[in-house]
C-alpha cells in the first residue's frame, strides 16, 4: 500500500471523528475508550447485584430466579455497548452510556414494590420517549443554553468532587463513622483495613506520579499494574468480599474465573409493560414516579456532558459541547433502551471523565468502549477480575482535573457565588448530580428575587426552578394526592 493511500485511510478516520481537529490521536483515542471502559465496566456486576436482589409486588425477580442475574448482566453489556457506540458514530463525542447507577436503585427499592417487573420497565420506556420528544421538539437544548455560564462552571467542579468522593468511598479508604457521616476506612474505626485499600493508594500514587511526569496511558497503566498487584494480594492472603470481611474486597474479587467465556442469556429484552403501571399503582402515582425518574435523568445527563466538555476543552463561548442536541438524542434513546431491555434507564457516565484525561477528545474513544462492552457479554467472568480499588484511583485524579475550573468562578459575586457553592457541594455531599443542580437554580433564582433583577431569570429557569421545588416535595405532595 503507498504511503498515501496509507494516509487517505488514516485522513478517512481522522476526518470522520476530526481526531487532528481536536488535538488528538488515535493511540490517545482507543486508551481513552479502553480506561473509561475499566472505570465502569463494574455496572456489568453491580446493576445485577442491584436489581436481582430486589422483588417485585408479586415477589418475582428480575428474569426468574434461575438466569435472571447472568441475564441482567448480558442485557447491560448489550444495551451500553450498542449506545455507547451510537453516542461515538452518531454525536461523536467521548461520552459513555450505561444503566444509571440511582436510577436503577429507585427503579428496585421505590418502583418495583408497587408493580411488576414488566409495569416498572414500561415506567422507565414511557420517561425516555417523554425526554426524547423533549430533545426533539428544541425544549431540552434550550434549558441547556438557559443555564447561567458560572452554574456550567459549577455542574463541572461539582461533579469532579463527586466522582473523586466515589472513587474514595468505593475504594474502602472512605466510609460511614461512627457518630460522624464520613471518615477514613471502611469498618467504622477511623482507620484504614485490608490489603485492599492497599492496592488503592498504591494505584492512586502510581497514577499521581505517572501523570506528574506525563506518561502516555498514565491512567491506563495505574489501572492494569494495580490489577497485577490486586492478583498477587488476593493469592496470598485471600481477602475475600466486603460483605464477609470489613477490609476486603469491595466489589470484584480478583481472581481467575473457573470459565473465561460463557453462554449469554437475554431473558429481560422485551419485558415489559407500556401502561400496566398506571393500573398497579393508580394514575397519580404512576405520573409521580415518571416525573421523579425524568427529572433526575434530565439533569443529570446536562450536568455530565457539560463537565465532560468542560474538561476536554470541547465547550463553545456559550459553554455548549459540539453536537448538543445529537448528543441527547442518543441519551434519550438510552433511557428508552434501557427500559425496553428490562435492565432499567441507561445515561451518559461521568466516568467517561477519566478517559478525558487519558486523552480522548472524540467519538472514536466511545466507540472503542462500546466494542469492549459488548466483548464482555461474552467474556463477563474476565471483567470482573478488576477489583474497584484499581479502577478507582482514576476518578480521583479526574475529580482534581475537573476541581480546577473553580478559579473561573467569580467568588467575590454573591449573586453567582452562593448558587455554585450549593452545586458544588451538595453533589457529594447528598451524593446526587441532580440534588447538586436543584439547589444551584433555586438558589439563583431567589437571590434575583431578592436583589430586584427579576428580569435577569430567563424565563425557562422559572419552570425548571417550580420543577425542582415538586421535586425536592415529591414524597409530601404524593402522601397529599393519595391520602
Amino acid at each position: 500500500m503507498s504511503t498515501q493511500t496509507a494516509a487517505g485511510g488514516r485522513s478517512g478516520l481522522d476526518g470522520y471523528f476530526k481526531i487532528t481537529e481536536r488535538g488528538s490521536t488515535v493511540g490517545r483515542e482507543v486508551r481513552g475508550g479502553i480506561v473509561t471502559f475499566f472505570t465502569m465496566a463494574y455496572i456489568v456486576v453491580l446493576n445485577p447485584i442491584i436489581l436481582f436482589n430486589a422483588v417485585d409486588i408479586n415477589g418475582d425477580k428480575l428474569g426468574g430466579p434461575t438466569n435472571g442475574f447472568a441475564a441482567i448482566a448480558a442485557a447491560t453489556a448489550l444495551v451500553a455497548g450498542i449506545l455507547t457506540i451510537a453516542m461515538g458514530v452518531v454525536a461523536n463525542y467521548p461520552l459513555a452510556l450505561a444503566t444509571g447507577l440511582g436510577l436503577n436503585a429507585f427503579v428496585a427499592y421505590s418502583v418495583a414494590n408497587q408493580m411488576t417487573w414488566a409495569d416498572a420497565m414500561g415506567l422507565i420506556v414511557i420517561e425516555g420517549v417523554i425526554i426524547l420528544v423533549l430533545v426533539l421538539t428544541g425544549f431540552r437544548t434550550a434549558v441547556f443554553r438557559a443555564v447561567p455560564p458560572s452554574l456550567k462552571t459549577a455542574i463541572s467542579v461539582g461533579i469532579g468532587l463527586f466522582i473523586a468522593l466515589i472513587g474514595f468511598v468505593d475504594a474502602g479508604f472512605a466510609g460511614n463513622g461512627v457518630g460522624t457521616p464520613l471518615q477514613l476506612g471502611r469498618v467504622g474505626n477511623g482507620s484504614l483495613s485490608g490489603w485492599p485499600v492497599v492496592v488503592f493508594c498504591f494505584g492512586l500514587v502510581l497514577v499521581i506520579a505517572l501523570w506528574a511526569k506525563k506518561v502516555k496511558g498514565a491512567i491506563l497503566i495505574s489501572i492494569l499494574v494495580s490489577t497485577g498487584l490486586a492478583f498477587v494480594i488476593q493469592a496470598i492472603s485471600d481477602q475475600g468480599s466486603s460483605v464477609d470481611n470489613p477490609g476486603g474486597w469491595s466489589l470484584n474479587i480478583p481472581e481467575w474465573p473457573d470459565k473465561v467465556f460463557d453462554t449469554p442469556h437475554f431473558d429481560t429484552l422485551g419485558h415489559f409493560s407500556l401502561l400496566g403501571s398506571f393500573d398497579k399503582a393508580g394514575v397519580v402515582v404512576t405520573i409521580l414516579l415518571i416525573f421523579t425518574l425524568l427529572l433526575a435523568d434530565f439533569f443529570d445527563t446536562v450536568g455530565t456532558m457539560t463537565a465532560i466538555g468542560a474538561e476536554a476543552g470541547l465547550l463553545d463561548e456559550e459553554g455548549m459541547p459540539p453536537n448538543t442536541e445529537r448528543i441527547l438524542v442518543v441519551d434519550s434513546i438510552a433511557a428508552v433502551a434501557g427500559g425496553a431491555a428490562g435492565v432499567s434507564s441507561n445515561t451518559s457516565y461521568i466516568e467517561s471523565a477519566s478517559g478525558v484525561g487519558e486523552g480522548a477528545r472524540t467519538g472514536l474513544a466511545s466507540v472503542v468502549t462500546g466494542v469492549l462492552f459488548l466483548v464482555t457479554i461474552l467474556v463477563s467472568n474476565l471483567v470482573s477480575i478488576i477489583p474497584s480499588e484499581a479502577a478507582v484511583p482514576a476518578l480521583v485524579l479526574v475529580g482534581f482535573l475537573m476541581m480546577q475550573q473553580v478559579g473561573d468562578i467569580d467568588w467575590r459575586d454573591l449573586e453567582v457565588a452562593l448558587p455554585a457553592f450549593l452545586t458544588i457541594v451538595l453533589m457529594p455531599f447528598t451524593y446526587s448530580i441532580t440534588v447538586g443542580i436543584g439547589a444551584g437554580f433555586l438558589a439563583f433564582v431567589l437571590i434575583k428575587v431578592v436583589k430586584g433583577k427579576v428580569s435577569d431569570v430567563p424565563p425557562l429557569l422559572w419552570v425548571i426552578a417550580a420543577l425542582f421545588v415538586v421535586y425536592f416535595a415529591i414524597h409530601p405532595i404524593t402522601d397529599l394526592l393519595t391520602s
